[in-house]
């Protein structure tokens, strides 16, 4: 009987996941330089904190290349989804197996007018990362940098390459900010024709703002 190794699919590039993109495979090579020891735990928390501070920024769904690694990392700047595939490729990049993870949240903390945009305050299909460490599957959310978390009044949330790294469950005054509500799954690519679609279906109000916010941008 032939033995395969299932996890090897994670180290392979894919489509938005383009871990064999040259701008991916410079960073990963950077960050492993800087990285003085041998150990891949310290190393994905080095490629966690780099993405983190790309900063957050609102999505481009009408542009599937938005959900790049590549793009993200040359335009230094997206949501969580983009951020997610961005961490998965550099790990990939790197030696470390990498997959996507989606789940719904609850943002306790959601001002009115993003409820409004929002139809609610629950937010559907935000994207994280698996990284395989020593044997274990670990998720990690390199969405919030650290000026949204000021903004956000949250501590930044930090990857100690042993545990999980959720989104903030709570701000800095123990009030409820961030609840996952259900997990759709991993995945090896990001899903991105469905994620355009799917976003414009469930939240036509926030698409159109957006939407109208980067035309005015372009305009100016």
């Amino acid at each position: 009987m032939i033995r395969t190794d299932s996890n090897r699919v994670f180290l392979a590039p894919a489509e938005y996941v383009d871990s064999d993109h040259a701008v991916v495979t410079k960073i990963a090579r950077h960050l492993a330089l800087e990285n003085e020891s041998a150990d891949l735990a310290m190393l994905a928390v080095r490629i966690f904190r780099h993405v983190r501070e790309i900063r957050y920024d609102a999505p481009d769904f009408d542009r599937l290349d938005s959900f790049k690694a590549s793009t993200l990392l040359l335009e230094r700047r997206g949501y969580c989804v983009p951020k997610a595939s961005a961490f998965a490729a550099l790990c990939r990049a790197s030696g470390i197996p990498s997959r996507l993870g989606f789940a719904d949240v609850t943002n306790h903390l959601a001002n009115p007018k993003t409820l409004e945009l929002m139809g609610g305050p629950t937010f559907a299909w935000h994207g994280y990362a698996e990284v395989l460490l020593k044997g274990r599957w670990l998720k990690v959310s390199p969405t919030f940098d650290s000026s949204t978390c000021e903004r956000m009044r949250a501590n930044v949330l930090e990857f100690d390459g042993a545990s999980d790294a959720h989104l903030q469950p709570f701000d800095r005054s123990g009030r409820n900010f961030m609840t996952y509500e259900n997990f759709h799954g991993v995945f090896h690519d990001v899903p991105a024709r469905f994620l355009a679609s799917e976003m414009k279906r469930l939240y036509p109000r926030a698409y159109q703002a957006i939407r109208s916010a980067q035309l005015s941008s372009k305009k100016a």
